[in-house]
């Protein structure tokens, strides 16, 4: 109810009701990413955008400089553009072999075009290098990948990475959404219960990043 009263108090106040919409809605907007969260930000992908276009400058000027070519390739990522992203990321495997961040973002290349044998062969070897590469995050990837045709393998990775950051949401609620598409309600229920109960625990400064999964667990509960 108060929503429609705000509504017609904007629409009275603007003299348009299309412009009192455009009001509250640029309202919401500022108080989820200053509270909520569950909004993406309007100027990362401007910024973004403007950050690749000058590497790609400088890139055609120092074609030997890995960093910027590994740059390149995570903001690439970013706006998944992963087949040019790759192209930048094998450029810099060969002086690059040991980073087990590389052998990650290469696998995740693959398994976001389809490739999942090659994808999750580069995630095996970036997890064989270092096991928390990514704070745990390739095991969650992987389990994304593969939760439609073996959700019990990605329910495992799930579970490994649960091991690796217990205290993230999106773990807990990932883990709740392979339960669910297995049949086994109840586990579901208990993996979104338990990220609520992990937000909860959360200290302030860490609970923004992970409120989305914290709200979507509790809608499913």
């Amino acid at each position: 109810m108060s929503k429609f009263i705000l509504f017609g108090l904007l629409a009275w106040l603007t003299g348009s009701p299309l412009m009192a919409l455009v009001v509250l809605v640029v309202v919401y907007y500022v108080i989820d990413r200053r509270f909520i969260g569950l909004f993406p930000s309007i100027t990362a992908p401007f910024k973004r955008s403007a950050r690749l276009r000058e590497l790609k400058r400088h890139l055609r000027t120092h074609i030997h400089d890995t960093a910027a070519k590994l740059e390149t390739a995570r903001l690439l990522i970013q706006k998944k553009r992963y087949a040019e992203a790759e192209q930048y990321l094998r450029q810099a495997l060969p002086i690059m072999e040991d980073s087990a961040e590389v052998w990650y973002e290469l696998g995740l290349c693959r398994l976001k075009q389809g490739d999942l044998t090659e994808g999750e062969d580069r995630i095996r070897q970036a997890l064989a290098l270092n096991p928390r590469v990514a704070y745990g995050e390739p095991y969650l990837r992987l389990a994304e990948a593969v939760a439609g045709n073996e959700p019990e393998k990605a329910a495992a990775c799930l579970r490994e990475f649960r091991e690796l950051n217990s205290s993230s949401c999106e773990a807990y609620y990932r883990l709740g959404q392979i339960y669910t598409r297995l049949g086994k309600q109840a586990e579901a229920k208990e993996a979104y219960r338990e990220t609520v109960d992990v937000y909860r625990s959360l200290p302030k400064y860490k609970r923004r990043s992970e409120r989305r999964f914290a709200l979507l667990a509790a809608l499913r509960r």
